[in-house]
């Protein structure tokens, strides 16, 4: 080890004290120089003299005499400062008026900022010349040191009554006048609020500031905007109102980063919003003719997204927007659904075609307003949802929550007009027929998109269904497509909506149509090589389980047809054994060349209506044929005999004679062919008297098919679910069959209990002891397990339950052809 380092430290003692000056001399010429740092005079004074004052006290054993008596001298000099510059300052209290009583305050916070000024130079000195007192006296003491000590004595002799309620109403007066609008010194309140913000009671306390300027700011603020804001509301408008609230929070922001510092914004921002929002939410969306419908009409929409800004700010506020928003979108859409009056047309027809005469023309003008309030009423719900998406979109920033209210409030109008689902099928079919004018493929492709979106609302899926079903079959049939690519498309779109069991039967419509396309041209190679009938045809085989189900109409061909009908039957049945063939003659035409007194025409016209026709060709010119007389010898229905006939005698073009004329065919009517028919076109269309929106009685009818069709779905789904789970209880079961029916239409629990006290009685299910629960059975027969027939006709889960019968339908197929005859 070092010798070096076993030597002993040299310890550094202080020089003693060789002053000739006494300590009381050395405490008098320091008080002196101290009481002429307070009063300005330090320039004139040396720092090392009053050092060496102060370090001699100390060595002196006078610390004690030192620190109390620079402690009174610091007194003494604020109770002159207070005589001084703080009493002349105070208001006189004879103002009333808030401007003058501002500029009063004004002087004060100025006077008290410059005694404060002058005070913490003055300790600024006096904390340089007795650093040793601060270093060696006062930590052992556990004191303050002289700068602290003189900031604590500030504290105790100037805030304190009465200056601290004149500083603290001068600081109130000059935030008030400046929010009334008026200009004021900022800096001279900034100054007061500085020097309050770093006084303390005591080094443990909050700051002055914090402890008496803040509760009663915060106070006269909420009084403030209480007043403020009731008044501004009665007499604003809502977006007027929502620019002055903004405007009133962004006041307050730079008021507190100004000059009330901004640990206090947070504060002034929720008082704002306890007192200009939470308490007028409601007050400010629906304020007649300014609030959010009214924005909304008038395409406001930055005042719109400052109230959602504004509003979002308390926990009331997108709720309120969110019960406005959905309120005001149901309001707009039952007035779209009170507009389109379609009860006038329920029971009236249109024909396809103009009609002469003041009673024909009121019909077809009544079939035509029918469908287009059936179009004009799913534009309108387009519009509305494109309004509302912009909206959405750009004023209230794509909110998930008001998105969800959007939703509703579509889906609460739309599915309250029960004929929704046929005009939103009617609206894609006429987008998707042929000769859609004004649109181009792209428009008519956004316009199908839009109708998707509106199509996403409803909960009775399976009623499009069929009403679509129904459409596109006519498009098919009748080759009205606009093209096949399009429809495709759409029915890829629905395919992405509701799954693939949805659009399954409709794909098969598709298919029927292509193989009988490769039928007939099969057909045609065959009539090559045989005799062929003397009336070519086209025929369109459909399976009937794709295609829309209607009632066969008999009806007595002629023979001509007979042997065309019969050539074709031995060629398909050679071709596909085990089928049975149904003709549909009532959804055929027939191209007929006629020869009328002037000229020949080829006329278009319904297969039926061919079969009437074709009763007056070995008429004479003046012979007759009575409604009994038709109908008897053609076996139609009287239905389907009306129509036809009245396209033939009451439409534009009168082939046939009424007599009496009139446009309505009655029982006792008798006909005759209009040999002196006239007109300037060649080939002339005879299109059959329809409606393009369903009566009541259809109507009545569709929905009749539609709850039959939804008791089969409702048993196969229940059955299914029993018999994967074997046993569950009621409310289980109801529930489970809800979440799976649900995405075709809204099952009714009653409907549910129903079905399954069915499927009891048949003993698919059997009911526990407990009567709250079944449990799934397998009932046996001749050695056989019978569970029930159902047809994989599947979506999510679903299966739709087919009852026996009908599986016999599976392989038969609906027969509609179209002839050329001479």
């Amino acid at each position: 080890m070092s010798t070096a380092s076993q030597k002993k430290k040299t310890k550094i003692r202080p020089p003693r004290n060789s002053s000739d000056m006494s300590l009381d001399e050395t405490w008098r010429r320091l008080s002196h120089n101290i009481r002429e740092i307070f009063a300005q005079n330090a320039a004139n004074l040396s720092f090392e003299e009053n050092h060496r004052f102060g370090y001699n006290l100390v060595l002196g054993k006078q610390s004690e005499k030192l620190y109390e008596g620079v402690k009174v001298l610091v007194v003494e000099n604020l109770q002159k400062m207070i005589k001084d510059k703080l009493i002349p300052a105070f208001p006189t209290g004879v103002r009333s008026d808030m401007i003058s009583r501002a500029k009063e305050g004004e002087e004060l916070l100025k006077a008290f900022r410059c005694v404060w000024d002058d005070h913490e130079s003055g300790l600024c000195k006096l904390r340089d010349i007795l650093k040793y007192l601060d270093r060696v006296y006062a930590p052992a003491q556990h004191l303050p040191v002289i700068y602290d000590a003189g900031v604590l004595l500030f504290h105790t002799h100037i805030i304190v009554p009465p200056i601290e309620g004149h500083l603290i109403d001068a600081v109130l007066d000059e935030v008030r006048v400046e929010r009334d609008g008026f200009a004021i010194n900022q800096s001279a309140v900034r100054g007061c609020v500085e020097v309050l913000s770093l006084l303390r009671g005591d080094r443990a306390a909050q700051p002055v500031y914090l402890e008496k300027l803040k509760p009663p700011l915060l106070e006269e603020t909420r009084r403030f905007y209480e007043t403020e804001g009731k008044r501004r509301l009665e007499s604003f408008s809502a977006p007027e109102y929502l620019a002055y609230v903004d405007k009133r929070f962004i006041e307050e922001i730079l008021r507190a980063q100004r000059y009330l510092t901004s640990q206090i914004a947070p504060l002034l921002q929720v008082i704002l919003e306890e007192t200009l929002l939470a308490p007028h939410l409601s007050a400010v969306i629906y304020m007649p003719n300014s609030g959010m419908d009214t924005m909304i009409d008038t395409d406001k929409v930055q005042s719109l997204n400052l109230m959602y800004k504004l509003f979002k700010r308390v926990d009331a506020g997108v709720p309120t927007i969110r019960s406005a928003f959905k309120d005001s979108i149901v309001r707009r859409g039952n007035e779209i659904n009170m507009n389109a009056e379609f009860d006038a047309a329920d029971e009236l027809g249109g024909v396809e075609g103009s009609a002469k005469g003041k009673g024909k023309a009121k019909q077809k003008m009544t079939g035509s307003q029918t469908l287009q309030q059936a179009l004009k009423w799913v534009q309108d719900v387009l519009d509305l949802k494109d309004k509302f998406n912009r909206v959405w979109s750009e004023a209230f920033d794509s909110d998930r929550e008001l998105e969800t209210a959007t939703v509703e409030g579509f889906e609460k109008f739309i599915n309250t007009n029960p004929k929704a689902p046929e005009f939103i099928s009617l609206f894609i079919d006429e987008n998707l027929k042929k000769g859609v004018k004004d649109k181009t493929d792209l428009e008519v492709d956004a316009a199908l998109d839009k109708t998707i979106t509106v199509f996403r609302y409803l909960t009775d899926k399976d009623v499009f269904e069929r009403y679509y079903k129904g459409h596109l079959a006519k498009r098919l049939l009748l080759g009205r497509s606009v093209s096949h690519d399009a429809e495709r498309q759409m029915l890829g779109k629905l395919k992405v909506e509701c799954g693939h069991q949805f659009t399954q039967k409709l794909e098969g419509m598709f298919n029927d149509m292509k193989l009988s396309a490769e039928t007939m041209d099969g057909y045609r190679a065959h009539l090559e090589r045989t005799t062929a009938p003397s009336v070519s045809i086209s025929v369109t085989v459909m399976t009937s389980t794709y295609w829309p189900s209607a009632a066969t109409v008999t009806c007595t061909l002629p023979d001509v047809l007979v042997k065309a009908t019969k050539s074709f039957e031995a060629y398909y049945l050679a071709k596909h054994t085990g089928r049975r063939l149904a003709w549909q003659p009532s959804m055929g035409t027939v191209d007929v060349r006629v020869q009328f007194k002037a000229r020949k025409h080829d006329l278009t016209v319904s297969t039926i209506a061919l079969v009437i026709l074709l009763l007056f060709e070995d008429l004479e010119d003046d012979g007759f044929q009575t409604y009994e007389e038709i109908k008897m010898a053609t076996n139609i229905p009287d239905g389907e005999l009306s129509r036809n006939l009245q396209s033939l005698a009451c439409a534009k073009y009168k082939i046939l004679k009424k007599h009496p004329p009139g446009r309505d065919v009655n029982s006792g009517d008798s006909f005759s062919f209009n040999n002196d028919f006239t007109s300037s076109l060649q080939k002339i269309k005879i299109s059959t008297v329809s409606s393009k929106v369903e009566s009541t009685e259809e109507r009545k009818e569709t929905h009749h098919r539609i709850d039959e069709e939804r008791r089969h779905q409702t048993e196969a789904c229940i059955v299914r679910v029993m018999k994967d789970r074997k046993h569950m209880a009621h409310n289980d079961l109801i529930n489970e069959v809800t979440r799976q029916l649900i995405p075709r239409f809204q099952p009714n629990p009653m409907d549910i209990k129903k079905r399954i006290e069915g499927l009891i009685e048949r003993e698919y299910l059997e009911r526990c002891d407990d009567r709250k629960s079944y449990n799934y059975m397998v009932s046996v027969y001749h050695g056989l397990v019978v569970i029930g027939l159902t047809m994989n006709f599947r979506r999510e889960g679903l299966f739709s339950f087919v009852h026996l019968p009908d599986l016999y339908f599976l392989y038969s197929c609906i027969i509609i052809f179209s002839g050329n005859a001479n």
